[in-house]
């Protein structure tokens, strides 16, 4: 946070600060009919199915501010949003942002929460319609709901994949949770000494994925070209293993994944040594990659082997033959959700 020109959020006030926060937005879709101002915003989507999904960011469980900019946490609050309307095949379009914060928090902070915010929000064309600010006596809170559409026929649940479906994933995957890993590790180390210098050198790559993940909208994009509509979709929040368990179990089936074909970057795999920590596991379990998840027909093989920055890593089967991991060695293992599960005990 920062300590020069600092102004205090009291010389606004609650109106005054949304005012402040929100001037100059100018709408990009035509569903958006009224924004910030009134008692509601105003929506119109004729003809489409509406997406709705909401988040709640919570200082100390789900972010700490010791080494999360706040320009890069508004940033990845948006994103975060943002990501679950494209599991859903549909497209984004209007935002509305609660947050509630502390007397240590000032004008300038905000602002720099929100030209996160807004660089999220300006990248995938979507609105800021409303939201709220009040007072926390525990640091800061942010509550943000994300309004997407689709056509009706176009939205893809996860409930629909089918035996001999191909499971697709995009990107790479493991490297935000390593980024978590490499900055809780120089907290630490900083916490220790007075003069310690965080050392981060060629691990740019794993640290921009924790801090500033990207939403796949480029994918959505392209299946959408391709004719491919898939048949289970989510993304990639909570680590690959708890995800693939959330499709089979709607889906009423079950999936072979094959660790050679998972796609790790090369920076995860360095740092998962220097940790000494299993590799596959990272990857399987880490979650915050914000990479989409699918399963695709069998007979759209050819086309979802050409594209870009998409990986077949297996297969869905009948439900009786359950949810494993087919090791580099042909080994069978069960897959267990040991995600990122907030409500867990410690």
């Amino acid at each position: 946070m920062q300590e020069t020109n600092r102004t205090e959020i009291s010389t606004l006030g609650e109106f005054g600060l949304i005012k402040h926060l929100t001037q100059g937005i100018e709408f990009k879709n035509s569903s958006t009919k009224y924004g910030v101002g009134d008692d509601a915003a105003v929506l119109e989507y004729p003809d489409k199915q509406v997406l709705v999904t909401t988040d709640l960011l919570m200082e100390g469980v789900h972010f700490d501010l010791t080494y999360v900019p706040l320009k890069h946490l508004g940033y990845k609050a948006a994103i975060v949003n943002i990501s679950d309307i494209y599991a859903m095949n549909g497209t984004p379009r209007q935002m509305t942002v609660s947050i509630a914060l502390s007397k240590r928090f000032c004008i300038e902070d905000m602002e720099e929460f929100y030209a996160g915010l807004r660089l999220a929000c300006n990248l995938h064309n979507v609105d800021i319609v409303g939201g709220d600010t009040t007072s926390s006596l525990t640091g800061l809170a942010i509550s943000i709901t994300c309004i997407g559409e689709a056509d009706k026929d176009k939205v893809v649940y996860r409930n629909g994949a089918k035996e001999t479906d191909l499971i697709c994933v995009t990107g790479d995957l493991g490297a935000a949770y390593m980024g978590l890993q490499l900055l809780e590790r120089e907290k630490t180390v900083f916490k220790g000494e007075k003069d310690a210098q965080p050392d981060f050198a060629g691990k740019e790559y794993l640290l921009e994925r924790q801090l500033k993940p990207e939403a796949r909208g480029d994918i959505i994009q392209k299946l959408s070209e391709l004719n491919i509509k898939p048949t289970a979709m989510m993304d990639i929040s909570d680590g690959l293993s708890s995800e693939l368990m959330h499709i089979c179990t709607q889906s009423n089936a079950g999936c072979r994944v094959y660790e050679e074909h998972i796609p790790i970057d090369y920076q995860t795999a360095v740092m998962a040594e220097e940790f000494n920590m299993n590799l596959t596991t990272c990857a399987m379990n880490g979650g915050e990659d914000y990479e989409l998840l699918f399963t695709v027909p069998i007979a759209d093989h050819e086309k979802v082997s050409a594209m870009e920055g998409v990986k077949l890593i297996g297969h869905i089967t009948k439900p009786e033959l359950g949810c494993a991991l087919i090791t580099r060695d042909g080994q069978e293992f069960e897959l267990k959700a040991q995600g990122w599960n907030p409500l867990k005990e410690k």
